[in-house]
């Protein structure tokens, strides 16, 4: 008789697992359906809320202006204009574990201050991208005129045209390899550098050449890029966001007050958005909807990419510049660079809170996020004063 309950048991358990299984997926695809970007905040422990924990200083270097965390949080990228190198941390230990440092050579920069082209040097790191899974980190180089690919677990010791030589120090300081990366032309002041997920295509905004240029990818050849297209744009562009799944990119246009959208298959501009003035940087829910940070007027808006509606927008402390989501796209950190803050907001469905006003001295201006079940981690890159602040909170 026991055995009897038994198998009955185990029968009712199995059909109620695979009742569970069958819901589960269901609810995820209808969830994906409505999405028109891949929802991967299903993959997130659910929190509610963060609390403000401590601040921890890294030393960097002078000029620091982006961060990028790679794909699984363990290793963060910083871009030090100034210093002309770019440092590589382990998140868990907080440490740098390699400097790549490039051979400066003379070029023209830009005083933006001033307005006038000033004496400088061509290797001065501004943003990145990773590509190919994490293997290709691609850098624009302000004065470079162009893009350089670090292949970053493998040295080229081969020397061509074009091609810039950097040394690698190890974290030990003892020993230091040099190799060459290839400078990929694309336009003058190059910035802002974005991705498709399929890593096949890469869009680079050209500051002072009002373009953005495309290239086609491959990870297996030197240089592993070719420019393509090159779109001209109404004025200055900066940020850059792409929609894989409407196959769309969307650019800032810093220089005045749109969002141009262009057509992925096409490489061409279909429309203009038009928005509040100076729009810095942008990126994308997983809901198709742009999120954009307006450097004159410090402010942020949510914005609707298909009538170009604002649906909701907030006020910010001054100059915000980089914007980073949470993983689960509910909290957004803001850094303000005059007002050497860091803004963070709750998302809701029609409107910013915002929860903390964060001081960071030293001209906050770019910023990336680590996450676990437990905290998060702003990585904040000052850009006067040579470090790092990492902000901690706990996820409740």
């Amino acid at each position: 008789m026991s055995s009897r309950i038994f198998y009955s048991i185990s029968i009712l358990h199995t059909f109620l697992l695979l009742f569970g299984i069958q819901n589960c997926t269901a609810n995820n695809n209808k969830k994906s359906a409505e999405n028109p970007i891949e929802d991967t905040t299903l993959l997130a422990k659910k929190y509610n809320n963060i609390i403000f924990e401590k601040t921890e200083k890294i030393s960097a270097s002078w000029g620091t202006k982006s961060v990028i965390f790679n794909t699984n949080g363990s290793k963060l990228y910083a871009m030090n204009l100034e210093g002309m190198s770019i440092l590589e941390y382990n998140q868990a230990t907080k440490k740098i574990t390699r400097e790549f440092k490039f051979t400066p050579t003379k070029g023209i920069g830009w005083d933006y201050a001033t307005h006038t082209a000033v004496p400088s040097f061509q290797e001065k790191p501004v943003e990145a991208c990773l590509s190919n899974n994490d293997k290709i980190l691609w850098v624009s180089l302000h004065n470079g005129g162009g893009i350089v690919p670090f292949k970053l677990d493998s040295i080229n010791l081969k020397k061509e045209k074009n091609y810039k030589k950097i040394y690698t120090i190890h974290n030990n300081q003892k020993s230091k390899d040099f190799s060459y990366i290839p400078l990929i032309k694309t336009g003058n002041t190059p910035k802002v550098i974005a991705k498709t997920n399929d890593s096949k295509f890469l869009l680079v905004s050209n500051w002072h050449s009002k373009t953005v240029s495309v290239l086609s990818l491959q990870d297996s050849l030197s240089p592993f890029g070719k420019v393509i297209q090159t779109i001209q744009m109404s004025d200055i562009p900066r940020g850059i966001a792409i929609n894989d799944k409407t196959k769309h990119s969307y650019v800032a246009i810093m220089g005045g007050n749109s969002i141009s959208v262009i057509n992925n298959n096409t490489w061409k501009i279909e429309k203009e958005i038009k928005v509040a003035s100076n729009p810095r940087h942008i990126i994308l829910d997983s809901f198709g909807r742009l999120f954009v940070s307006f450097n004159n007027i410090a402010q942020i808006a949510c914005i609707d990419p298909n009538n170009g509606n604002t649906l909701f927008k907030a006020n910010t402390n001054a100059q915000p510049r980089t914007i980073v989501f949470s993983k689960n796209q509910e909290f957004l950190f803001v850094t303000c660079y005059s007002s050497n803050m860091v803004d963070v907001f709750r998302i809701k469905e029609n409107s910013f809170t915002k929860i903390y006003s964060l001081d960071c001295k030293g001209k906050p201006v770019g910023v990336d996020v680590f996450e676990d079940d437990h905290k998060i981690e702003a990585w904040v890159c000052n850009y006067v004063g040579g470090n790092l602040n990492v902000f901690t909170f706990k996820k409740i």
